[in-house]
């Protein structure tokens, strides 16, 4: 994946990173807390029709220079250009989302996360998950509990794949599971046509956003946001109209929303807040 046209300078700017720029574990952690503190997830272009583009131009154009947020394809596409910049060995992963889901269940292939290798030790990056983005790299070892500046999470090896679960209110919860095939620009693409254009797609029907900060997640699904406590405590609260909804976003989750007129517009059309 080249990086000719990636502009580091600008990227560790957005996320307010001004520490060394070695491929260190430390770095790389360093990177791995601030990204989504800074940079939001949100879904408001697939939401309003608008097309993703995935191209470096159009990651730094919209994350970058204006101040965006974006779902997980641009979130770990732009930090996988940002790490190999800095000479980290990184590659491209895929997952099958299971939060929500039983056990059991085999979705498509409609989450990227990262592989990156340090001396002989492969770890997890993944700065992109929504609500329970990690906010840290994780060791690929055999179910070894690791604690991360929010949750503590867990790697299981299941059969021919990966579980990456989070211990939640005293149990494991499964996240998405993963096998070690390469994946490249090509596979994220046609993942994410599907994800952003077809009608059955989520991130069409609903607003979706959440973003990490020091002391307390965000995440916001619908008319309702759940504001979680580091330390276990949650609250929720829902929006009762559009420009509320709209509100909350820009406030409180640090959001831009490029058209607000038409972003409210589509929320009452879709009925997901009462007025």
């Amino acid at each position: 994946m080249s990086d000719a046209l990636f502009d580091l300078d600008a990227y560790l700017a957005r996320i307010g990173y001004a520490g060394p720029r070695d491929a260190s574990l430390d770095t790389l952690k360093a990177l791995h807390l601030l990204h989504p503190q800074a940079i939001p997830f949100e879904n408001i272009d697939p939401f309003l029709g608008h097309p993703v583009r995935l191209d470096i131009a159009a990651l730094q154009d919209k994350i970058v220079a204006s101040g965006r947020g974006g779902y997980c394809f641009e979130h770990n596409l732009i930090f996988m250009h940002a790490l190999n910049a800095l000479g980290f060995e990184v590659s491209g992963l895929a997952a099958r989302v299971l939060w929500g889901q039983p056990e059991g269940a085999i979705t498509a292939r409609g989450h990227m996360l990262l592989r990156v290798e340090f001396g002989g030790q492969t770890h997890i990056a993944d700065v992109g998950f929504g609500g329970l983005t990690l906010t840290a790299p994780l060791l690929l070892g055999p179910s070894v509990e690791q604690k991360t500046p929010h949750e503590t999470f867990r790697i299981v090896e299941a059969d021919d794949h990966f579980r990456l679960q989070a211990g939640i209110g005293g149990d494991w919860r499964s996240l998405y599971r993963f096998d070690l095939q390469p994946q490249y620009e090509v596979d994220y693409s046609v993942t994410n046509y599907f994800l952003s254009t077809n009608p059955a797609s989520h991130f069409l029907n609903s607003v979706i956003a959440a973003r990490a900060m020091p002391d307390r997640r965000y995440a916001l699904r619908g008319n309702r946001l759940s504001i979680h406590h580091r330390g276990g405590r949650s609250e929720q609260r829902e929006m009762a109209t559009a420009s509320e909804l709209a509100d909350t976003l820009e406030s409180q989750l640090g959001i831009i929303i490029p058209d607000r007129a038409a972003f409210e517009a589509k929320v009452r059309q879709m009925n997901i807040t009462e007025a």
